[in-house]
């Protein structure tokens, strides 16, 4: 097992958490290495690295960036940034920009199919209003009995093609990756397992992403099934790119992965925390003390 989570989330965006909520918890799970992704803002990392500097845990600073990529969503993790880089920061204020409409739009597109008045709902469970999105709708509509959990949720109603979807122009693929080496950070695909293309386009994906200064993927990640791993490390081989882990945490009962420990990496691509040398030992040290029968797998999440 390793003691590392590359990629959660708080209240800062959609997570149900305050950011030294979710450190307490993943340090309480024996995470000795941690990072704090939201949405598109930065907001919350300086509260977060006050609480890992008070468990004794290492903390990289990161985000996480809304993407369009062809016609597609993805999404871009920034680890190690700078979160006062004035680069980074004007570009997530962009991309930010766009989801108080997107939300209109959606509460409208779910009223023509008579769920009505959700906008406010949404709002309701979204602590940091210019960070609303479909895991607000999603809480609202499980609130209201609409729906009986966030799988399904999703599945009925704000997947692609379902009738609360909003498709919606988000940062360019060069740009996210750009402005996350402007900030001194390492540019990581995020769960390339949840995106919804075979294995030619992931491989333009990528070859894309390098291009432009990218860097890693995530090869264990709560959004993946564990037979996942081993193909998508060797995906990071072929491609050259470090190997990250995430558990994509959101909330306590909306996935199956609770923060701050995941299975280990196989053999092979090098892992991205090796781009800091410091963080090496932390990481070898405390994987090699942990149990892994305290931490049985579980089933991916893939709602969010």
């Amino acid at each position: 097992m390793l003691p590392v989570d590359l990629h959660a989330h708080s209240t800062i965006s959609d997570g149900m958490l305050p950011p030294g909520e979710v450190v307490a918890r993943a340090a309480g799970r024996g995470c000795r290495l941690f990072a704090l992704t939201d949405h598109d803002d930065i907001r919350g990392l300086a509260d977060a690295a006050a609480e890992a500097a008070r468990q004794g845990m290492a903390f990289l600073p990161g985000v996480e960036v809304s993407v369009s990529w062809r016609r597609h969503t993805i999404h871009i993790v920034g680890l190690g940034i700078d979160p006062a880089n004035p680069v980074l920061l004007a570009g997530l204020a962009g991309v930010r920009a766009g989801r108080d409409e997107r939300a209109v739009r959606m509460a409208a597109e779910l009223a023509k199919v008579g769920i009505p008045d959700m906008l406010e709902g949404a709002r309701k469970f979204a602590d940091n209003p210019e960070m609303i999105g479909r895991a607000h709708f999603a809480r609202h509509l499980i609130e209201r009995g609409i729906a009986r959990d966030m799988k399904a949720v999703f599945k009925r109603f704000l997947a692609k093609g379902k009738p609360g979807y909003v498709a919606h122009e988000w940062a360019s693929l060069a740009d996210a990756v750009g402005w996350i080496k402007a900030a001194g950070g390492v540019a990581v695909i995020a769960h390339p397992g949840r995106y919804d293309f075979g294995r030619p386009t992931l491989n333009e994906l990528i070859e894309e992403f390098k291009a432009a200064g990218g860097e890693a993927i995530e090869v264990v990640s709560g959004s993946h099934h564990p037979s996942d791993t081993e193909r998508f490390a060797r995906l990071a081989e072929v491609h050259g790119l470090m190997a990250s882990v995430g558990t994509d945490y959101h909330a306590t009962g909306e996935g199956a992965r609770e923060p701050g420990v995941l299975a280990d990496l196989p053999a092979g691509p090098l892992p991205v925390w090796t781009r800091w040398p410091h963080l090496q030992a932390i990481v070898a040290s405390a994987a090699a003390h942990m149990d892994p029968a305290s931490f049985p797998q579980t089933e991916p999440d893939q709602a969010c």
